[in-house]
C-alpha cells in the first residue's frame, strides 16, 4: 500500500458505536473493569494506554514500516527515554552536528548518571568505526542534520553499529517517513519530534520512537513510557493523527519549494553558502539521492558577512516569521547561533529556514528583497 494511502487510513477506524468517520477524543483517564477483573477494550489507565495514543502508535508503526511505536510528550522525552533504556555505563556515539538538545541530554543529564558519549563527524563512517567500544550500546544518527543539513549514510553506519551489537537509531524528524525510510535501511529505531512535520500545524507537542523489531530494548522503552508517564495527551494524539493525513502532500510541496529556493539563494548576492542536500553542490548529494526520495523542506543559508548582518537580513523578511521550530504550514527563519547560545557549532551568519506552503515565488521575492535591502 502506498504511503499516501497509509497516511489517510492508518490508525483510523469507523467508530463501532456511532459510525463516526472522524475519531473521537477519549479524555477519560480510567476505564471500567468487567466482573472478572478484565478490561473489555484492553485499556486500564491513560498513563499506560489510551485509545487515541494507541491509534497514533499503530499509525506511526505502519508509516515507518516498523512493528511497534511508543509516543511521548515531546521529541526530547522520546530521546531521553531511549537514552535511559540503554542503561548507565553505556557508550553512545552521536554526530557532531546533531540537534543541540540531544547532545545536552546525553552529556549534561545522563553524563553524571554514567552515560559515556563520543561525538564524531558521521559523514565519514570510518570515524564511527574508530569510536566503537566494547560497551557501545547506541549509535545515534541525525540525517539531514540540524542545522547544517549534513547527510549520513544510514545503511553503512547501521552495519557498523551491528558489528558490536549496538542499536542504531535515526532522528528522522527532518526526513519524515515520506522521504526517508531508516528501518528499511537497517536502522533499529526511528525517532520523531511529532511536533514538526507529522503534526504539521505548529499547534501540538509530541515525540515518538518506532521499532523495527519488538526487542528487549523496545520493551524497556515501553516500560519507561508507561511508568514515567511522559506521554502525549489524547488531544495531542488526535491533532497529530489529523496532521498525518495531509503529511505526504505537505512534505512534497515543501520539498519542491525548498529546492527551488535553495537554487536561487545559491546564486544570490551576500550569500556565502546554502546547505541543502538537493543541491548538486552538496558534498553528500549522491548519498541523499540514494536514501531519500526527496530532500525536505529545511535549508540553511549563510547570509551576510557576520552575525549582525545575518540578523538584519532575517529581520527584513516579511513572509518568514522569526521563530523556533519547523515543519508547519507557515515559513519560519531563525538565527541558529542565537538560539543555541554558548558552545554552538552553527556559523554566526547562518539562518535556518523552514519552508512552508506559501507560493515559492513569493518566498523567493521575500528573500531577495531582504538580501538587497
Amino acid at each position: 500500500m502506498h504511503i499516501e494511502t497509509l497516511a489517510v487510513h492508518a490508525g483510523h477506524e469507523i467508530d463501532p458505536s456511532t459510525a463516526a468517520v472522524t475519531p473521537a477524543i477519549h479524555l477519560s483517564t480510567t476505564f471500567a473493569r468487567e466482573a472478572d477483573g478484565s478490561y473489555r477494550a484492553g485499556f486500564l489507565y491513560s498513563r499506560y494506554s489510551n485509545p487515541n495514543r494507541a491509534a497514533l502508535e499503530r499509525c506511526l508503526a505502519l508509516l515507518e514500516g516498523g512493528v511497534a511505536a511508543a509516543t511521548f510528550s515531546s521529541g526530547s522525552a522520546a530521546t531521553m527515554t531511549l537514552l535511559q533504556a540503554i542503561g548507565p555505563g553505556a557508550h553512545v556515539i552521536a554526530p557532531d552536528d546533531a540537534y543541540f538538545g540531544t547532545i545536552k541530554l546525553a552529556r549534561d543529564i545522563f553524563g553524571p548518571w554514567g552515560l559515556e558519549l563520543s561525538v564524531v563527524d558521521m559523514t565519514n563512517p570510518a570515524n564511527v568505526e574508530k569510536a566503537l567500544r566494547p560497551n557501545t550500546k547506541l549509535v545515534w544518527i541525525e540525517t539531514p542534520s540540524n542545522p547544517l543539513l549534513r547527510v549520513v549514510d544510514i545503511e553503512a553506519i547501521a552495519k557498523l553499529a551491528h558489528t558490536r551489537g549496538a542499536t542504531c537509531a535515526v532522528d528522522n524528524t527532518w526526513g519524515t517517513p515520506i522521504l526517508q525510510r531508516p528501518l528499511d535501511l537497517g536502522a533499529d529505531i526511528s525517532m520523531h519530534a511529532t511536533t514538526k512535520y507529522l503534526g504539521g500545524h505548529s499547534d501540538v507537542l509530541g515525540g515518538a520512537l518506532i521499532a523495527r523489531e519488538n526487542s528487549e530494548l523496545f520493551q524497556r522503552i515501553v516500560s519507561i513510557q508507561m511508568t514515567g508517564g511522559a506521554v502525549p495527551s489524547p488531544f495531542e494524539c488526535w491533532l497529530t493523527m489529523r496532521g498525518i493525513r495531509t503529511l505526504p502532500l505537505r512534505v512534497h510541496a515543501q520539498s519542491a519549494s525548498a529546492l527551488e529556493l535553495a537554487r536561487v539563494l545559491e546564486r544570490a548576492p551576500r550569500v556565502e553558502a546554502v546547505h541543502y542536500p538537493g543541491l548538486t553542490s552538496h558534498p553528500a548529494h549522491d548519498i541523499a539521492c540514494r536514501q531519500m526520495s526527496g530532500f525536505g523542506g529545511m535549508l540553511s543559508v549563510q547570509a551576510g558577512a557576520n552575525r549582525t548582518e545575518s540578523l538584519a537580513i532575517a529581520s527584513r523578511l516579511k513572509l518568514f516569521t522569526q521563530a523556533t521550530s519547523l515543519g508547519g504550514t507557515e515559513s519560519l527563519v531563525e538565527h541558529r547561533a542565537s538560539v543555541e547560545g554558548p558552545g554552538t557549532r552553527a556559523p554566526e551568519n547562518l539562518l535556518r529556514v523552514s519552508v512552508g506552503l506559501e507560493h515559492v515565488e513569493d518566498l523567493i521575492a521575500d528573500f531577495q528583497a531582504a538580501l538587497t535591502g
